[in-house]
C-alpha cells in the first residue's frame, strides 16, 4: 500500500508477499492487475447490501474459463471460504487447471482451428510442430446433449459444457462432470464459559465539539468528510410560534429531505424520528415523515452516512453523497418551509470516532455502563466486550443477526460494516448451471440479510483479552451477538460409473494399465474431523442434489455397505465407483451413477 511516493508500507494484512505465497500453498494462481479497484464498500466484496447472495455453479464457472478453446487461467472465483476449501468449486477448477496443463505443449504453440461439428458444437483443436495434439469440444446447447463425431471416434457431451482432450482422443475432462466433493457447511456456537458480557456507551445526537462548523445552506458529504468518516451530522434550528394550528390539531407537519445517499437517521430534539436509505443501485433517498415539534426553538439533526466510495460506473469520482436538499416542513400555517437555506451546523464523524472507542487506549478513557443499565435497542449507541480465544483452528465468525447497521472492531481492526436489517430482494429459484451466468442467476438469501457472520481472522486474536467493539446505529440487541465457528457438516458426491478422470487417463497413457479404469468417489472431512456416518448412498439412478438426494427406480441395496466398511471413522476415504463395490449390477445395460453423502464430526 502506497502511503506517499516514497514511503510504502506492507506489513500485516498488506503483506503482499505473504499472500501470494498462500495462495501457492492452496494450488491456486494469483492474477496481478494494475489497481486501483475499489469493491468492499457496498457489496463488501462479493455482493451488495440489500441483495441476495450470488452463487455461480462450478460447471459454468469451469465452462466460462474452458469457452471457446481460449484458456484464461483466472483467479477472480472464490475457492476458499473463511479458509476452508469451497467445494466442489475447489476441485473442480483444480481438476480443470491439471486438464489444461496436460494440454500446454500444443495450447503454446499457436492459435486453434475451429470446427463446426454441429448446429451448436465445435472443435477447437491446437497443434504443435513437435505432434503434440489438444482438442476442446464444445456444446453450447444449454438443454441438450449432443453426440459428435470427432476424429475417428463419437464422443458424448453435456449440455453447455466443455471435454478436453489433451491427446485429441481421450476425455480426461468436462466441465459438467463434477467429480469433486461437495461440501454443506455449518455455523456452530464456540463453547465460551458463559455469554458475553457487554458494556455500553451512548453517543450524544449533534453534540458539538471544537471542530463544529456552521454555514449557510446544504453541503456535499464526501467534499466535507474527506473520507475520513462515514458519518455526517447536518443541524439545524427551527422555531414554532405558539399560535401554529397543529399544536392545537394533533396533526404534526411533515418533514421531507432529500439526500443524495447513502442511508439517513433524522433526530428531532434529541429523539430518533426515522431513518432512511437506499441501495447501490439507487443511492437516492427521501425521509417524508411527520415530526413531533414543539413550541419555541426545536433542533433538527440529520446523521448523514455514506457506505464508502462509489466504486464503478462514468465518472464515479463526481457522485455526490449527503443530504443536498431540499429540506422542507409542510404543514405549518405558513404552509412550507424551506429549511435548505438556514444555518446548518456541521460536525465531522461521531465522538466515538474521535475518542478512538474501537481501541484498547480509547475504549479505556470513557465510563461505560453495563448489565441493567444498558437501554434496550437505544440507537447511536458503543458496545464493548472481551473474550479469549478459542481452541482448535476452525475458521470463526461474529453472529450478527441480531443488530440493525453498524460497525465492527476486534482488538482496533475493522472486521467490517455490518447491515443486517437490510434484508435481500430478489428471485431465489432453482440454479440450473446451463445458459449464460447473470447476478441475478442462482441467488440465495431472499428475505433474509445480505450477511449474517463476519469472519474473524484467528491471527487477529490475542490467547486472553481480545476486545471487541461494535458501533450500533439503529438500536440492535448485543446479547444475540455469538462467536460460531465454521465447520464441514455434511460431504457428498455424485460420480458417474464411466466418468472419465485426469488420474486414470495418466495411469493408461503411461502404459502401467492396458484396460480403462473406473473413477473413485473420494470423500474428506475438514481438518480435526472424521466421518461418522452415512447419511445417504446409492448406486443406480440415483436423484436429487446434495443434502436432498433420493433413490431412483434402480438401486443397489447394498451402496450403504462400502461406505460403512471403508469410510466411517475415517478423515478421507477413496471408494471404486464398480458393481462390485455395490452387490451386483442393480440394472444392467443403464448408465449408472453413484451419489453419496457423508456426515462430518
Amino acid at each position: 500500500m502506497g502511503l506517499s511516493p516514497s514511503w510504502y508500507y506492507f506489513e500485516g494484512n498488506y503483506d503482499l508477499v505473504r499472500f501470494v505465497k498462500l495462495v501457492q500453498q492452496a494450488g491456486l494462481y494469483v492474477h496481478l492487475r494494475i489497481g486501483p479497484y475499489i469493491c468492499a464498500e457496498w457489496n463488501f466484496g462479493f455482493t451488495q447490501f440489500g441483495g441476495a447472495v450470488p452463487h455461480r455453479p462450478a460447471e459454468d464457472m469451469a465452462f466460462a474459463v474452458a469457452s471457446s478453446g481460449t484458456i484464461r487461467l483466472r483467479a477472480n472465483y472464490l475457492t476458499l471460504d473463511a479458509g476452508l476449501l469451497r467445494q466442489p468449486k475447489w476441485g473442480h477448477l483444480k481438476d480443470l487447471h491439471r486438464a489444461i496443463k496436460l494440454c500446454e505443449p500444443a495450447l503454446v504453440s499457436g492459435d486453434p482451428i475451429v470446427t463446426r461439428l454441429g448446429n451448436y458444437q465445435e472443435a477447437h483443436v491446437f497443434k504443435s510442430k513437435s505432434g503434440a495434439c489438444a482438442a476442446f469440444l464444445s456444446n453450447y446447447n444449454p438443454r441438450s446433449y449432443a453426440t459428435v463425431a470427432f476424429g475417428s471416434m463419437h464422443y458424448n457431451i453435456p449440455p453447455w459444457s466443455i471435454s478436453i482432450l489433451p491427446d485429441c482422443k481421450n476425455t480426461v475432462y468436462n466441465t459438467a462432470r463434477v467429480g469433486a466433493q461437495t461440501a454443506r457447511m455449518k455455523m456452530s456456537p464456540v463453547p465460551m464459559h458463559g455469554s458475553l458480557s457487554w458494556k455500553a456507551y451512548n453517543e450524544e445526537p449533534a453534540s458539538y465539539n471544537d471542530k463544529a462548523f456552521t454555514t449557510v445552506g446544504l453541503l456535499e458529504q464526501i467534499n466535507t468528510t474527506r473520507d475520513a468518516t462515514d458519518y455526517l451530522w447536518y443541524t439545524t434550528d427551527v422555531h414554532i410560534d405558539s399560535n401554529e394550528g397543529f399544536l392545537w390539531s394533533g396533526k404534526y407537519p411533515v418533514l421531507t429531505v432529500l439526500s443524495a445517499g447513502h442511508a439517513m437517521h433524522v433526530f428531532v430534539n434529541g429523539q430518533l424520528a426515522g431513518t432512511a436509505y437506499g441501495s447501490l443501485d439507487f443511492p437516492k433517498l427521501t425521509f417524508r415523515q411527520e415530526v413531533n415539534l414543539r413550541a419555541g426553538n426545536n433542533k433538527i439533526a440529520l446523521l448523514s452516512i455514506a457506505v464508502g466510495l462509489p466504486n464503478v460506473g462514468p465518472h464515479f469520482e463526481m457522485w455526490n453523497a449527503g443530504v443536498l436538499g431540499p429540506v422542507n416542513l409542510n404543514g405549518l400555517n405558513e404552509g412550507r418551509r424551506d429549511l435548505s437555506w438556514q444555518k446548518w451546523t456541521y460536525k465531522i464523524g461521531l465522538d466515538g470516532e474521535a475518542m478512538s472507542l474501537h481501541s484498547l487506549s480509547g475504549s479505556s478513557s470513557v465510563e461505560w455502563i453495563q448489565g441493567s443499565l444498558i437501554a434496550q435497542r437505544q440507537p447511536l449507541t458503543w458496545f464493548k466486550t472481551t473474550f479469549n480465544a478459542p481452541a482448535g483452528s476452525s475458521p470463526l465468525a461474529l453472529d450478527m443477526s441480531s443488530m440493525g447497521k453498524g460497525q465492527i472492531w476486534l482488538n482496533g481492526q475493522s472486521i467490517g460494516r455490518y447491515w443486517s436489517a437490510y434484508k435481500a430482494s430478489g428471485s431465489c429459484d432453482y440454479c440450473n448451471y446451463t445458459g449464460t451466468y447473470n447476478e441475478n442467476k442462482c441467488l440465495s438469501n431472499c428475505g433474509e440479510a445480505s450477511q449474517r457472520w463476519y469472519h474473524v481472522p484467528r491471527s487477529w486474536l490475542n490467547p486472553t483479552g481480545n476486545l471487541l467493539v461494535v458501533f450500533e446505529e439503529w438500536g440492535g440487541d448485543p446479547n444475540g451477538i455469538s462467536l460460531v465457528r465454521r465447520d464441514v457438516d455434511t460431504v457428498c458426491v455424485s460420480i458417474n460409473e464411466w466418468q472419465p478422470t485426469l488420474m486414470n487417463w495418466q495411469m493408461q497413457a503411461s502404459g502401467k494399465v492396458n484396460k480403462p479404469l473406473r473413477p473413485k468417489a473420494h470423500l474428506s472431512c475438514g481438518p480435526g474431523q472424521k466421518i461418522s456416518s452415512v447419511k445417504f448412498a446409492s448406486f443406480g439412478t440415483p436423484q436429487g442434489e446434495c443434502g436432498s438426494f433420493r433413490e431412483g427406480s434402480c438401486h443397489a441395496h447394498r451402496s450403504y455397505d462400502a461406505f460403512q466398511r471403508t469410510c466411517v471413522g475415517q478423515n478421507f476415504c477413496a471408494v471404486t465407483v464398480a458393481p462390485e463395490m455395490f452387490g451386483g449390477d442393480p440394472c444392467p445395460n443403464v448408465m449408472k451413477k453413484l451419489s453419496v453423502e457423508v456426515v462430518c464430526s
